[in-house]
């Protein structure tokens, strides 16, 4: 806790996510369910990291291998993934994002920041100034996820490094 911050600091932060964890929440929901939250998360992980062994992707996503086998099988299907082998040693395969899938990604998230800004339309103008100067704060928070991420990706690699 930061000295001078106290329980109405906490109190208010938590405001702030749970108002952030509520609008992702309802436009998760309101997204088209055309694949599912699984395969819509594992084509960004694969978007935001690079081509990546199956193994790695579900423990990424907190999936069975099996079930992470099934699920790239129908994305791969789909168009929006495929299967490479490594040139190094041709045992390994790792599971890469097509141009279709990078599209697919695209279309999504702007159909996601279409939706939200429609509704900060629907602001008076105090408050999306007030969105405006939270911009800022709001790419960092996207940044200090992608670190959290990136860190918990090291540390299931090392895990898997070692069970080999």
């Amino acid at each position: 806790m930061l000295i001078g911050m106290g329980e109405a600091w906490h109190d208010e932060r938590m405001a702030v996510a749970e108002a952030l964890f509520r609008l992702i929440t309802a436009a998760v929901r309101q997204h088209p369910r055309d694949i599912s939250l699984t395969s819509a998360s594992t084509l960004a992980t694969v978007e935001r990291t690079g081509p990546r062994r199956i193994t790695d992707l579900a423990v990424t996503e907190g999936v069975a291998q099996p079930s992470m086998t099934a699920l790239v099988t129908v994305l791969e299907r789909s168009g929006l993934v495929e299967r490479r082998r490594e040139p190094q040693d041709q045992r390994v395969v790792r599971v890469a994002l097509t141009g279709a899938g990078a599209d697919y990604l695209r279309s999504r998230r702007r159909a996601g920041a279409e939706a939200f800004a429609q509704l900060i339309g629907k602001l008076p103008a105090d408050e999306v100034a007030a969105l405006l100067a939270a911009a800022p704060a709001l790419r960092h928070l996207n940044e200090l996820d992608d670190e959290r991420r990136a860190a918990a990706h090291q540390l299931s690699s090392g895990a898997e490094d070692h069970i080999r």
